[in-house]
């Protein structure tokens, strides 16, 4: 399996992700998630198994969630997923799956369990 990155390079965790992935000898394959967004089944892949719901992988910070009523008791992964479908920068980022499986690598350090897995 390949390696690859949902990526905003416009964010500085992002890219120290892919520095932490080029740094150790793997080149992923980049996607610019807020040019090229993931379709349903992708996303909701990617959520499943990083082993998040929805609401984790919402991006709060810099987007109108609030505004779009996302923060509200009551809402749906559904409705969180439509609206990251609709507005991708609402998806947190970035995302990474490789041989060892996927994951929300946020803080960066966090792409260090991907590149080397705990023995056990």
């Amino acid at each position: 399996m390949s390696w690859t990155i949902y990526h905003n390079p416009a964010c500085g965790t992002s890219r120290n992700v892919l520095a932490k992935l080029r740094d150790a000898g793997i080149e992923p394959r980049v996607i610019e998630y807020l040019k090229t967004p993931p379709d349903r089944e992708t996303l909701e892949r990617l959520i499943s198994e990083a082993g998040l719901t929805p609401r984790e992988a919402l991006r709060e910070k810099g987007t109108d969630w609030q505004e779009l009523g996302l923060g509200a008791p009551g809402v749906t992964g559904e409705q969180i997923v439509e609206a990251m479908l609709a507005e991708p920068i609402l998806i947190n980022r970035p995302f990474v799956t490789g041989p060892n499986g996927t994951k929300l690598c946020r803080p960066s350090e966090t792409v260090a369990e991907l590149i080397s897995p705990p023995a056990g």
